[in-house]
This record gives structure tokens, sequence and C-alpha cells, in this order.
């Protein structure tokens, strides 16, 4: 007797996995970058520019936006911090 399939219809797709390193969807829906230059040579930078490489910045491109979309297609549905609003730690 033949094994019943388990297959829905439906193929998974994957994150990939850079992308979903380097940007974050907010609890609004922006999708947020974070910058470069932080990795090494930061002892010649100010402080004020150290500072400010720590921020995100919103991605303003709707075609950049539409890639990661289509890179990272789960990246709404999981927060990177999800016991942050339910005080689990």
């Amino acid at each position: 007797m033949p094994r019943k399939s388990t297959k829905k219809g439906k193929y998974k797709l994957k994150t990939h996995k850079a992308t979903a390193k380097r940007f974050r969807m907010t609890g609004s829906g922006k999708l947020v970058r974070t910058k470069g230059s932080k990795s090494h040579l930061r002892r010649r930078k100010s402080k004020r520019v150290k500072a400010q490489l720590a921020t995100m910045i919103p991605v303003k491109g709707a075609g950049i936006r539409k890639r990661v979309k289509r890179l990272a297609p789960y990246l709404s549905k999981y927060k990177s911090n999800p016991n942050a609003r339910t005080g689990q730690s």
C-alpha cells in the first residue's frame, strides 16, 4: 500500500539570513536598517559619529523594500525581540 503524502501542496519559503540580520520591521510596519562601518577603525571617529552609527534608519526606496520583502518574507511576522512585550525573560 503506498504511503500517504503529507504535503499540502504549498512550498516553504526560505529566509535569506543575511537580509534578516541587516533589516528589521518596526511595530508600525516600517522597514529599518543599520548603518555600516561599525566593525573596525572606530578609534579615529568622534563620539558623535559613533553615536549616530548606533541608530536605525528607515528604508526609503520602494525597490529596496520590495527586494527585502522577497528575500525575508517572514520578517514582519517575527519580531527581533519577542519577549519584550510579554515581559518574560
